[in-house]
């Protein structure tokens, strides 16, 4: 929800954490928005340049299987999942939106990784638009605050 309450987070320090980011290219103009805000978050919040890896692939159910790679790879702390999908006129919205959304937490539970999800689902272009920069920046504080929670679980 576009300027939901979020609550109170503790004061957030990326400094020393690894990223990485899988964007998917369909509806290229959101998901560029959604990654050049939150890369811009992370870099503020103190995580270095050449600590967060960025990759692409062609849409949303394609995510999982990319951060699946990632977690694979191994050395990350944590992983943001960017994407938008926008309802259309039949049931295919509802396939992409929840699959790659079962596939996001499947994959952060089988590696016990903290991934945000920041794969948008809207009614409409207007939608997105209106919150590419407020989810992009979200994702960056969310994967920056459980890579500190977990680390300290640990």
């Amino acid at each position: 929800m576009l300027h939901a309450e979020k609550g109170t987070a503790p004061q957030l320090n990326g400094q020393g954490l690894r990223i990485g980011i899988v964007q998917a290219r369909w509806n290229e103009g959101i998901t560029n928005a959604l990654a050049e805000a939150c890369h811009q978050e992370l870099l503020n919040l103190g995580v270095s340049t050449d600590a967060i890896d960025h990759v692409l692939v062609p849409g949303a159910l394609e995510v999982p299987v990319a951060l699946q790679a990632l977690a694979e790879r191994g050395g990350y702390d944590a992983l943001i999942a960017l994407g938008c999908i926008i309802r259309g006129e039949t049931y295919h919205f509802e396939l992409v939106a929840n699959e790659s959304g079962a596939g996001v937490t499947r994959v952060g539970l089988d590696y016990r990784l903290p991934i945000a999800n920041a794969i948008i689902t809207t009614e409409n272009l207007e939608q997105a638009i209106a919150r590419q920069t407020e989810k992009g920046l979200d994702a960056a504080r969310v994967v920056i605050e459980m890579a500190m929670l977990l680390r300290n679980l640990k």
